[in-house]
């Protein structure tokens, strides 16, 4: 099928899912809500609030680079690398997952599947089987899972494995070591000051980051914490600060990073030449990926996050001192 060989009802509404992409796609703070406000409307598509949870740990990730820690410890020109990773992983996915969202929610609308749409927006063969499952079956929890598996993939090549951040971000020292960096951590937090989340080693793999999404999955609507999640964001708005939900803790007595607009330009991306990730031998282990997670029980992270916070303080007066022995 080529474009030529669509209807004009059909070209159109194309054309206004790119401009819908274009218009949620500005930022983090932009993506955040649009996911958000899509599961409002469309709550048997569990990812899309999943993916506004993460949308925000990514916001909070940028901000923590010019906030007041990490500006003693990571040098400028490295903290700019790290969020044009972050921005850059994340406009990926966004790419990628809106217009699918966008497409079933006009099928819905108009009682008829329309995922043949989906290749006109660069997307893989395989989700656009997936989609077509679940319009049969309605399974929502391997809608869920399959879109982890999906979007993790479409970041692996681009963002992973690109030379670039691969030299830059992923084989340097300070990610190796995890000691400044939050990239392997998701925070879900609460209105009364609690954090739950999981961590994730070994994160440039994909079946370790699929791993991951499925925990949190879990942990969004699974957990006896579920409706407490819920309620922090339902009530709090994302600026991209950490104070969004720092300002709920006694221990924090002051803001201590920025907010993501005041802080960072908007970034204009440009995809690339389009590859599909799956191929046939990749349906077994794909498969695979659809199992339940193995849960960890300890997902109670308070105590551990306000620990790494003077670690971090500690650290970054330490640097401090040597700097001005070496002045």
């Amino acid at each position: 099928m080529t474009i030529y060989s669509l209807s004009s009802s059909e070209k159109e509404l194309i054309r206004k899912v790119y401009k819908e992409i274009e218009a949620g796609n500005i930022d983090n703070i932009s993506r955040t809500v649009f996911y958000e406000q899509f599961y409002l409307r469309n709550k048997e598509i569990i990812w899309a609030f999943l993916a506004s949870f993460v949308s925000r740990n990514a916001g909070w990730n940028m901000t923590d680079l010019e906030g007041d820690l990490f500006r003693e410890l990571i040098p400028q020109n490295y903290r700019e690398i790290l969020f044009l990773t972050y921005e850059r992983a994340n406009w990926l996915i966004f790419s990628d997952a809106y217009p699918q969202l966008l497409i079933y929610e006009i099928s819905k609308r108009e009682g008829k599947p329309l995922f043949h749409l989906l290749k006109f927006f660069h997307i893989s063969k395989y989700i656009e089987v997936e989609w077509q499952r679940f319009w049969r079956d309605k399974d929502v929890e391997r809608l869920c899972k399959a879109l982890i598996v999906n979007e993790q993939h479409v970041i692996q090549k681009p963002v992973i494995e690109d030379s670039f951040y691969k030299a830059k971000v992923f084989r340097s020292l300070p990610f190796i070591a995890e000691d400044k960096l939050h990239f392997s951590t998701v925070l879900f937090p609460t209105l009364d000051g609690r954090l739950y989340g999981y961590s994730v080693h070994g994160f440039t793999k994909v079946k370790n980051r699929i791993e991951l999404g499925k925990r949190l999955n879990w942990l969004l609507f699974h957990s006896n914490e579920k409706e407490k999640i819920r309620e922090f964001a339902a009530q709090v708005n994302h600026t991209g600060s950490r104070y969004d939900y720092e300002k709920f803790v006694k221990k924090v007595a002051r803001k201590r990073t920025p907010t993501l607009k005041s802080t960072f330009p908007v970034i204009h991306h440009h995809r690339g030449e389009y590859r599909d990730w799956f191929s046939k031998k990749d349906a077994r282990k794909v498969e695979n990926y659809l199992k339940e997670p193995t849960l960890i029980g300890d997902y109670d992270l308070t105590d551990w996050y306000y620990q790494k916070q003077q670690q971090l303080q500690l650290a970054a007066k330490i640097e401090q001192k040597l700097l001005n022995l070496i002045k």
